[in-house]
């Protein structure tokens, strides 16, 4: 029995640590969706009413399912975050798909769950308009932002970083133009929720290549770092 319990230790680990990847994924699209929908409801439709609570409720959920699910995944919830700890030698190889299909399926589960709260149809996609040079170089920004913190923060300041990732998003959300997805299973998720968080899916793909130029720009530096 012993022995067995060995054999099968590293696959129950993985196992956790996908799970944990699904879930919290899951819960943060939840919460950004479900407060986007709450503060339509509430405020009759004022955009910085719903843009406030959507912020607050956002940072809010980073940092608790940060401190929770940080020990056993590393707390990820974001392609960007896994390829980063890969290209940093912090992550192993053959973990990362597993990781990133948790990503994509709980954030998607997240907004589909949302839907199902709400008393919405489940499927649907978003006709929110996000697109544009500004809104494209804003995600850039949004992403160099949030590597740089999580990078810089598990360096310095390791106990600080859940607090330090979820205010950088609250104030994210005020600062940029594109709100600051600054993650590829959101984008992705959200393009498929046609309330006040969506994306209209034409437009997802040049919020990806925002996205992942950063995390090139991010990779750069770290390489000159290590040479």
């Amino acid at each position: 029995m012993k022995l067995l319990k060995k054999v099968f230790k590293p696959f129950t680990l993985i196992n956790k640590r996908y799970l944990a990847e699904f879930f919290g994924t899951a819960i943060l699209l939840a919460v950004i969706t479900g407060s986007g929908l709450m503060g339509q409801i509430l405020s009759v439709n004022n955009d910085g009413i719903i843009l406030l609570g959507n912020s607050i409720a956002t940072g809010a959920a980073l940092y608790v399912l940060i401190s929770l699910l940080g020990p056993i995944s590393g707390a990820h919830f974001n392609p960007l975050v896994t390829f980063m700890a890969k290209l940093n030698k912090q992550f192993k190889q053959k973990l990362v798909l597993g990781y990133i299909s948790a990503q994509v399926t709980g954030a998607i589960t997240g907004v589909w769950l949302t839907h199902a709260m709400f008393s919405l149809p489940i499927l649907q996609t978003s006709e929110k308009l996000r697109t544009g040079y500004g809104i494209w170089f804003s995600e850039f920004i949004s992403s160099l932002i949030l590597l740089s913190v999580i990078y810089l923060g598990q360096k310095k300041f390791k106990k600080n970083v859940a607090m330090m990732i979820a205010l950088s998003v609250t104030a994210g959300y005020w600062f940029t133009s594109s709100t600051f997805f600054a993650n590829p299973a959101v984008t992705i998720a959200r393009s498929l929720t046609n309330t006040f968080v969506g994306i209209a899916p034409q437009h997802v793909f040049g919020f990806l290549f925002a996205q992942f130029l950063a995390l090139l720009v991010i990779s750069f530096f770290l390489k000159k770092n290590r040479a």
